[in-house]
């Protein structure tokens, strides 16, 4: 087997065997006329709650508008603050702004890297509206103890789950409870071809409220009862999404059987490997593992042609864009060693056990050879 055969991601062999069902569902919506708000969208959205385990699902245009969505419909906006995680994609601190409010950081659980509870307690101020955990790389993040402080302080709880299809809280999937904002993107567990989200909510009047406000604020044609936006997840997205969410367990499945034959391979060869928490199921959306010369290793295994890619190489209270809301001073320092050490090695579902195995003889041979 050669090395150079070991990309990233090959979305390709994902779409293949499903090109037969996939492109019946776009003849489905071709013939119809219809392309947006129609029958594929609420069907899709019943069968994402119901296999979500969620009261009600909408379907929205990507997953940064279904966070900001949800901040607006929970009564998130101006002169609030939301706390949330510095290691995560930009997108979520975006979201936070785009709905008015000012994101403030908080430190991570040095194993998960997902929000540390103790720390976004210290940074809750009397202008706190709501925290933002991010189910980071498919790890459920540890809900208990933030949706107590939530109730403690008054606090709105909106989870990104945007990595997290699939993955479980104490045996509940993820989006099963609460407001949780899901990302379609196609390199996602569940992925589109293009851009596409969802919300998850057990609120019946949130629900409305998301519904109108991606459509203009419209409540009936032509009646625009709110300041709303043009966020529509369209019928050739959610017909596609339709075919692909019957095989999501599956995939989830081989993802985590995958894991383990990188955990066990990956054994004491210096590497500090991700780990799933006594109250997790993890997704394994990525791998993600650290190592004090990352760097050095991607470049290694680059050479030998493994590829690989680094989520997230700047914390977001270092991006320039935040500069405005974020003390010169301000330091996260567990957030700011895992952005400086992780590494996230290949891991899809159409990878066979050798291949990983490869990937992971690949790895321990980079690893020795940079000390």
């Amino acid at each position: 087997m050669s090395a150079t055969q070991v990309p990233f991601l090959d979305l390709a062999s994902q779409i293949a065997p499903l090109r037969e069902e996939i492109d019946a569902a776009l003849r489905r919506v071709l013939d119809s006329g219809w392309f947006v708000l129609g029958p594929e969208l609420e069907a899709f959205e019943r069968e994402l709650a119901e296999r979500f385990g969620a009261r009600t699902a909408v379907g929205v245009a990507n997953g940064t508008e279904a966070l900001q969505l949800a901040l607006e419909a929970l009564g998130v906006g101006p002169g609030d603050e939301v706390i949330t995680t510095p290691l995560t994609a930009a997108f979520t601190a975006l979201a936070i702004v785009r709905a008015g409010a000012r994101p403030v950081f908080a430190d991570v659980d040095p194993r998960t890297l997902n929000l540390d509870p103790t720390a976004a307690e210290r940074a809750i101020t009397l202008r706190t509206r709501a925290l933002l955990p991010v189910h980071l790389y498919g790890h459920p993040a540890n809900l208990d103890p933030l949706r107590e402080i939530a109730r403690r302080h008054g606090l709105v709880l909106i989870e990104d789950g945007c990595q997290a299809h699939g993955a479980k809280y104490r045996g509940r999937a993820i989006g099963a409870t609460g407001a949780v904002a899901l990302s379609f993107y196609p390199t996602k567990n569940l992925g589109a071809l293009g851009d596409g989200g969802a919300l998850l909510l057990d609120d019946d009047e949130a629900a409305a409220r998301v519904r109108e406000l991606r459509n203009g604020g419209q409540r009936a044609r032509y009646e625009h009862l709110r300041l709303g936006m043009n966020s529509r997840l369209d019928e050739l997205q959610a017909a596609v999404l339709r075919v692909k969410l019957r095989r999501l367990e599956s995939w989830v499945e081989r993802r985590r059987a995958l894991a383990e034959i990188y955990r066990e391979e990956l054994a004491s060869c210096g590497l500090d490997l991700p780990e799933e928490a006594s109250y997790a199921r993890a997704a394994w959306h990525l791998f993600v593992v650290r190592h004090p010369r990352r760097d050095a290793l991607a470049a290694a295994l680059k050479v030998r042609g493994v590829e690989t890619l680094v989520h997230y190489p700047v914390p977001v209270h270092r991006q320039p864009a935040f500069a405005v809301v974020v003390p010169p001073e301000t330091r996260f320092p567990v957030a700011e060693l895992a952005a400086s050490s992780v590494l996230s090695l290949p891991l899809y579902p159409e990878m066979s056990d050798a291949r990983v195995r490869f990937v992971a003889g690949v790895v321990r041979e980079a690893v020795a050879a940079i000390g």
